[in-house]
């Protein structure tokens, strides 16, 4: 089992940047891979990017790929999500969740550790 914690979230203008962190309990972390989700008021929750066990392969959704970075120290059990030229539509609650150690699902039925999510709020 994994504990996850996010952090770093806050509020931005649009155009600026972020960085969110995800810290994993126990010394199991390169176990499993690291998905970043979030959820707006009313919407689904959806994929934003993910990081194999070791970092070696990624994945992002479209609509950040460019914008967005996933890296991860398993060294600092810690996975992070660096986010530039956001935009209104970036704001959400940001979900760091853990799955199996080859997979990068982009469905979080996939993912079975969440943690409790930091909000992002970006501002026109």
């Amino acid at each position: 089992q994994v504990q996850l914690v996010e952090s770093g979230g806050g509020l931005v203008q649009a155009g600026g940047s972020l960085r969110l962190s995800c810290v994993a309990s126990g010394r199991t972390v390169n176990r499993y891979t690291i998905g970043w989700f979030r959820q707006a008021p009313g919407k689904e929750r959806e994929f934003v990017a993910a990081a194999n066990w070791d970092g070696g392969s990624t994945s992002g959704a479209d609509s950040v790929k460019g914008r967005f970075t996933i890296s991860r120290d398993n060294a600092k059990y810690t996975v992070s999500l660096q986010m530039s030229n956001l935009k209104p539509e970036d704001t959400a609650v940001y979900y760091c969740a853990a799955d199996g150690p080859f997979t990068l699902s982009r469905s979080p039925s996939d993912y079975d550790y969440w943690g409790q999510g930091t909000q992002v709020t970006v501002s026109s």
